[in-house]
């Protein structure tokens, strides 16, 4: 008997021991992206709605963005809530909390999320982007990519 066998089923849903049925192509690119969960006194997190022309538009996500070559997560995530919010953050302020991977049709996407509760300034659209103050149980009224979807699910559990 396989050792698998003989181990409990632990959790609500064993759907995750299925085989999946999606292939995935190994040659696509791996797309490093970085996320925050700006948690403001209220419990409330902010949320970000890509604009008209980006891929995925109308959807709203975590603030964040692209790391560049030699940049660490950290600093990506600096410059983009900087770029795209005007806001300043400080490294220290970051906490790692968890991370997405995700294979889209065209790319994987891997990206940390990062937890503040502490910036500088107050977050404002700089690209043409709608911006919301959520609390998480409203979050269900407000579409996301399938990558955020788990890590909305590990929030829930955690604030």
């Amino acid at each position: 008997m396989d050792i698998l066998q003989l181990m409990p089923i632990i959790g609500p849903d064993p759907s995750c021991l299925e085989a999946n049925d999606r292939k995935i192509d190994l040659n696509i690119p791996v797309l490093l992206v970085v996320a925050v969960a700006l948690i403001d006194v209220d419990g409330r997190v902010l949320l970000s709605q890509r604009p008209e022309g980006k891929q995925m538009s109308g959807l709203w996500e975590f603030p964040g963005g692209k790391i560049e070559e030699g940049e660490s997560p950290e600093a990506a995530l600096t410059r983009e809530l900087k770029e795209e919010l005007g806001i300043d953050i400080g490294e220290s302020c970051l906490a790692p909390f968890s991370f997405a991977s995700h294979v889209y049709d065209d790319f994987h996407l891997l990206m940390p999320l990062y937890l503040c509760r502490v910036w500088r300034g107050v977050p404002s659209p700089k690209e043409q982007q709608k911006l919301k103050w959520v609390k998480l149980e409203k979050f269900s009224e407000y579409p996301m990519p399938p990558a955020d979807l788990p890590l909305v699910a590990m929030l829930k559990e955690f604030l």
